[in-house]
């Protein structure tokens, strides 16, 4: 496996701490406070499938034209995704959802604000595919949104 080149330092928000359960990311709410913690497992890239099959072909995924002009890899949790498929790719047809392992992508994992003041998950650097513990279609319905298959948190 192939270590994760990194990009500079970023503010960042709720670090991974190793003394809780190995795989899980401990997340602060709005307020910042840990009781309104979530533990997050898994999180999504929305991505044309050519592109990721590319990123099969290169055994590396290095981002979307918006991630490399961003500086890091946008990512959503399994609550996010619905929002981020009708925000960014209403009515595209042909994509993946790509599921990752949160834990496997280390420091280079950042949690910072964005919509909505949300917690967004972003890397910093390329994608090893060795993260990657799915890949699922999203289909496009008539109405321009997407139908999300269940996602683990």
């Amino acid at each position: 496996m192939r270590p994760l080149k990194c990009a500079g330092h970023a503010d960042t928000v709720g670090p991974h701490d190793p003394t809780k359960s190995k795989n899980s990311w401990e997340i602060p709410g709005a307020s910042g406070d840990k009781q309104d913690a979530k533990r997050v497992k898994s999180i999504y890239k929305i991505c044309p499938a050519s592109a990721w099959r590319e990123a099969e072909r290169q055994g590396v995924f290095r981002g979307s034209p918006v991630d490399i002009s961003d500086g890091f890899i946008h990512f959503s949790t399994a609550s996010q995704v619905a929002e981020t498929a009708r925000k960014h790719f209403f009515g595209q047809t042909g994509l993946f959802l790509i599921a990752v392992d949160a834990d496997a992508l280390g420091d280079a994992l950042r949690w910072e604000r964005s919509r909505n003041d949300e917690l967004f998950p972003h890397l910093y650097g390329e994608l090893d595919l060795g993260a990657v513990t799915g890949i699922l279609d999203m289909r496009a319905r008539s109405d321009g949104y997407h139908d999300i298959p269940e996602l683990a948190p």
